[in-house]
């Protein structure tokens, strides 16, 4: 297995961060510092450490949390008063989540220590689907629906089509698109 890949599957960080922290030379196979993340080890027979820190190779885990609002999705902030790790007993604080919700959202999060699911769940060109359900402050009409719908621009780029639907009111819609930038679905609105 390559190191960058065992990284990742040991819910020590993601697949990126795995690649920062071999490159910046943080990363010791058997004593001896490596600095190519495709350097391959055996889990069950190399001793892999990070800073000093070694490094057990675990199983997949994948739990499903519903994030509340007033709780921000990341592992530290010191500006946050809460984190999602806050609310999660000992067991699950070396998971990490599939995508974001910011702090004033609610809803579904996946977190695992899995990072070939979570790269494939998050990357944009596997068109995984995510869903939202927004409630806006005035109706959506058809010409601005239409608009969402083709892709707004956002930090100077289109973002991909969204599918909008209407639930209970023009108040009350669901959105699906397949990509993922910060405040996304309010941005769009």
């Amino acid at each position: 297995m390559r190191l960058q890949v065992f990284l990742s599957r040991s819910g020590l960080c993601s697949r990126r961060k795995a690649f920062d922290l071999v490159k910046l030379g943080q990363v010791f196979v058997n004593n001896c510092k490596v600095s190519e993340p495709a350097y391959s080890v055996d889990p069950l027979k190399d001793n892999i450490s990070v800073d000093g820190k070694k490094i057990e190779f675990s199983e997949k885990q994948y739990i499903l949390f519903n994030k509340p609002t007033g709780v921000v999705t990341t592992r530290k902030d010191r500006f946050a008063s809460r984190t999602i790790f806050d609310c999660l007993p000992e067991d699950f604080k070396r998971l990490f989540p599939v995508g974001r919700l910011d702090k004033e959202s609610s809803g579904l999060l996946i977190l695992t220590n899995d990072g070939d699911l979570a790269f494939r769940l998050m990357h944009p060109r596997f068109l995984v689907e995510k869903q939202y359900i927004v409630n806006i402050d005035r109706g959506l009409n058809d010409k601005d629906k239409l608009c969402l719908e083709g892709g707004v621009i956002l930090d100077g780029k289109r973002t991909g089509q969204a599918k909008i639907s209407f639930l209970s009111s023009k108040q009350d819609i669901k959105v699906i698109i397949h990509e993922g930038a910060k405040r996304h679905i309010r941005r769009m609105f």
